[in-house]
């Protein structure tokens, strides 16, 4: 059995990361080899089977390779080898368990950029308007800053050739403005009071993508952090948010881990080991070809005497409910919103040399108290993914009770609360999906995105005079002043939605917070839009209040 002691020395981790890279995601070396022996076999031994009888003899090598020689041979359609392969190999895969996966070199490649945190390209964060790539900000220190370009500008054309209208998507767009680092990509921008276009030669490099999402006081005394997945650079990008509320006096934190489905297990355990004594658990794996791997706090905790909730939901999956469960068994932390999603398989990447890759299931991990909570996949694929939407139809995302575990999986945690596994992260505290703010008018607003394309509109209109805004609050003070309610409500109608005043007035709240915080984002990203939205956010409100009355875990779920 290993025992691992987290050390958490920047060096170290970087290493560990490259070296082994095992994920724990919303993924048998056997597989590998047989995939390679069919390959290699029908280069070496095309003629490896008679016909005896009318029936074919097999070879040592079995079913699978002479059934890709019958298709390549036979098949009614002409059918590429490299298309077969990848048939085989992500049908063989699925068909393991939910996340063993192949992955083709393109889907490969984006994935890594996720959790490695980089990738190359000009600098800038975008949105979809009116068919149009709208630039919403600029990564400071990328190309596009330091060439010129700016928030509110507009990519008409890439490389001479239209980028506009119709058709216009966010992976053509990434297609186009991605590539490798020093190559160089010509731009031709509409920029608002300028009557001709702009050109911008811009070299790409290697741009940061964080995955702590934002970091900031809720309260004066209480901290607030989104992580948004588990990368590579997650830990570091962690303790610098925490120095920095620490020094606007954080004493409590809220640590929101809602829609983060996984990433790097290292990062999660790290991340952990802040918060617990030296020597507690964090948490084990082990599978049929792996030993049992055991993950034990180190004397790196600085967050061990910080009184902290977690938040989770139905999205939160694997390296989150790694966390969760950890701090839950530990009895260090309230967790705090809807169950998880359920994922407690390790995946292991196998590169291949064409730059694709095979993420295979090699282990389940347990919580400290023991338990996995991997829900079941026994009924297939298909129906493994529809269960997360099924919660919403049997009442478990309004009624905490509407869950039910089995006894034969109940555990306790060090103080001795019942816990249970096989199928998420049970909070310890319940809240419901907040349905207070719901009208039939504001289900028709949200499904056509009026909310959003409003926004992006105003803030676009309105660019030169919000930039020079500095916060949140500077932003909504004038957006209160400036007669933006009035001007949305003419907007509903403009787009064929029947304006009723009792909707309107049961909405209201959500729909201006909703707004403000869509056009602060435009302006400032996260650090304009968590702030303000934090004020429907019930499930950060019940975070507030259980930190703020010190409560400790509950004995069992409370609504």
């Amino acid at each position: 059995m290993k025992e691992n002691k987290i050390t958490n020395q920047p060096s170290n981790l970087h290493n560990q990361g490259i070296s082994r890279r095992i994920y724990i995601y919303l993924i048998p070396l056997g597989v590998i080899l047989l995939i390679a022996g069919i390959f290699i076999g029908r280069k070496l031994l095309p003629h490896r089977y008679v016909v005896s009888q009318k029936q074919i003899l097999l070879s040592s090598e079995g079913k699978v390779p002479l059934l890709l020689d019958l298709i390549q041979n036979n098949y009614v359609d002409k059918l590429s080898a490299d298309s077969i392969e990848e048939i085989a190999l992500v049908n063989i895969l699925r068909e393991l368990d939910p996340h063993s996966e192949y992955l083709p070199p393109q889907q490969n490649q984006s994935e890594h950029e996720q959790l490695e945190g980089s990738f190359e390209g000009i600098g800038i964060r975008f949105n979809i308007m009116e068919d149009t790539v709208l630039i919403i900000n600029v990564i400071s220190g990328g190309p596009s800053e330091k060439a010129g370009v700016l928030p509110g500008d507009k990519i008409v054309k890439v490389n001479d050739t239209l980028f506009a209208g119709n058709g216009i998507t966010n992976e053509k767009v990434f297609r186009k403005l991605k590539g490798k680092k020093g190559s160089t990509v010509h731009l031709g921008i509409k920029r608002h009071g300028v009557k001709e276009l702009l050109d911008f030669q811009l070299k790409r490099e290697k741009i940061p993508i964080n995955s702590v999402d934002v970091a900031y006081m809720a309260t004066p005394e209480i901290g607030y952090i989104k992580i948004s997945r588990f990368g590579q650079e997650t830990y570091f990008e962690f303790l610098d948010a925490v120095e920095k509320l620490q020094t606007e006096g954080m004493q409590k934190l809220v640590l929101d881990l809602r829609d983060n489905g996984g990433g790097y297990l290292r990062a999660a355990v790290n991340i952990v080991d802040e918060f617990l004594p030296e020597g507690e658990l964090i948490v084990y794996m082990q599978g049929e070809q792996r030993e049992k791997e055991s993950f034990f706090a180190s004397e790196n905790n600085v967050l061990k005497d910080l009184s902290a909730v977690v938040l989770i939901n139905s999205w939160s999956a694997s390296a989150s409910e790694i966390v969760a469960g950890a701090l839950q068994d530990n009895d260090r932390a309230t967790i705090i919103g809807r169950r998880s999603f359920g994922k407690g398989l390790v995946q292991e990447e196998f590169p291949l040399s064409d730059n694709s890759g095979i993420r295979l299931t090699v282990a389940r991990y347990y919580t400290p108290s023991g338990r996995c909570i991997q829900k079941p996949y026994n009924k297939g694929v298909k129906q493994y993914e529809l269960e997360v939407f099924a919660r919403s139809s049997e009442g478990e995302l309004i009624h905490a009770d509407s869950t039910k575990f089995a006894d034969s999986l109940k555990y306790t945690t060090r103080n001795g609360r019942i816990v249970y596994g096989g199928g998420g992260i049970m909070p310890d505290v319940f809240v419901p999906v907040d349905t207070l703010y719901y009208s039939p008018m504001l289900d028709q607003i949200l499904k056509k995105s009026l909310l959003f394309k409003y926004g992006l509109n105003y803030a676009d209109t309105h660019r030169e005079r919000l930039k020079e805004m500095s916060d949140y609050q500077h932003i909504e003070s004038y957006l209160d002043r400036d007669g933006m309610e009035h001007k949305f409500k003419k907007y509903i109608t403009q787009n064929g939605i029947a304006f009723n005043a009792k909707d309107y007035k049961t909405s209201r709240k959500y729909i201006l917070t909703r707004l403000k915080a869509t056009i602060a984002s435009n302006i400032l990203d996260s650090e304009g839009f968590y702030p303000i939205i934090r004020s429907v956010d019930s499930d950060l409100q019940k975070a507030i209040s259980v930190l703020n009355n010190s409560k400790e875990p509950k004995k069992q779920p409370e609504n």
